[in-house]
């Protein structure tokens, strides 16, 4: 039985159904999980600093193939 870390909430959530990385929502209190483990299934509740640094290293993923193409054209 998984439950929900904020509120504590039982999640109906079985290995096979999962990935591990997978976002989900709790439909007690509605709060962002992300899969950690699939075997046994454990979740975190993600924060929006969480959201926040995955944004940022998406932004600087795009940034490094951009001057990478500029640097190529040169």
């Amino acid at each position: 039985m998984v439950r929900c870390p904020e509120c504590g909430g039982v999640l109906d959530l079985e290995e096979d159904e999962v990935e591990e990385g997978e976002i989900l929502s709790c439909p007690e209190c509605e709060v962002e999980l992300e899969v950690v483990s699939t075997s046994p299934v454990q979740v975190n509740a993600l924060t929006d600093e969480d959201e926040e640094s995955d944004e940022e290293a998406e932004d600087s993923e795009e940034e490094l193939e951009e001057e990478e193409e500029e640097e190529e054209d040169q």
